[in-house]
């Protein structure tokens, strides 16, 4: 059987990348979004060129009603996940003095409380989506990638609250990583600069990239390669955070 992969936040950018990427390397894929319904309809076709089958979930992560619809959704049509790729993330601006809880609380939300809430929520469809079903090993359940990020380690003025969205999600991955292994394996993959926020003019895009050791800024492609690889040929990751930054976090 084809393995079969949740994707949030699907329907541009990165989780696009991954959704498509997926696909290609032959996953069923489940394509969420929030309000991109045309968007992910485009995604949706484009994996289904790939022999995918794919089916499309909108749904607000900001709250537990949210996460569960999508969890209910995926459940109503399939009796094992493979993969669940925690993509989805606010990334807000704001100084930290204008940061008030409301603020707060709507970044960590979304960036942590989500993916936690999807994982708990998919965990038995996960734990019997076997890596047997495609080529890995017995014994060993299905996997989580949470999208993570270089300022949970690094943090950037203006996105505190990010910063710390991400740090929290970090602690999860391992955290799950220590305690769901074998049933399921956590892994992390950190991305840096890659694909530029429509917000950043040119000017700000060029200072940024030229901190960047590889000389470039990275590509969605990028981050999606390295997710398909965790899931299809990774089979002993599990608890790491992969940095796809093209050095930048190893700078001062």
């Amino acid at each position: 059987m084809r393995p079969r992969a949740v994707v949030t936040g699907a329907a541009a950018r990165v989780g696009r990348a991954i959704a498509i990427e997926l696909a290609r390397s032959g996953f069923d894929v489940a394509i969420h979004h929030r309000s991109q319904a045309d968007a992910a309809d485009a995604v949706a076709r484009a994996c289904a060129e790939h022999g995918a089958e794919t089916f499309v979930v909108a749904a607000a992560l900001d709250d537990e009603v949210g996460c569960t619809s999508l969890v209910d959704a995926v459940k109503a049509r399939w009796d094992r996940v493979h993969l669940l790729v925690n993509n989805a993330s606010r990334f807000d601006p704001l100084p930290f003095e204008q940061i008030d809880a409301a603020a707060w609380d709507a970044m960590l939300a979304v960036n942590l409380r989500a993916p936690f809430l999807i994982s708990r929520g998919l965990l038995p469809l996960l734990e019997r989506g076997v890596a047997a079903d495609f080529g890995g090993p017995e014994g060993q359940g299905g996997c989580v990638v949470h999208l993570c990020d270089i300022g949970a380690e690094r943090p950037v003025s203006g996105y505190a609250h990010y910063s710390v969205s991400k740090a929290g999600l970090v602690m999860l991955v391992r955290a799950m990583a220590v305690e769901l292994a074998p049933r399921v394996r956590t892994v992390g993959v950190s991305p840096g600069q890659v694909v530029w926020p429509e917000s950043y003019d040119d000017d700000l895009r060029a200072r940024l990239a030229k901190r960047i050791p590889m000389g470039r800024v990275g590509t969605a492609e990028d981050v999606a390669r390295l997710v398909r690889f965790i899931a299809a040929e990774g089979f002993y990751l599990n608890g790491a955070v992969l940095p796809v930054d093209g050095g930048l976090s190893s700078r001062y």
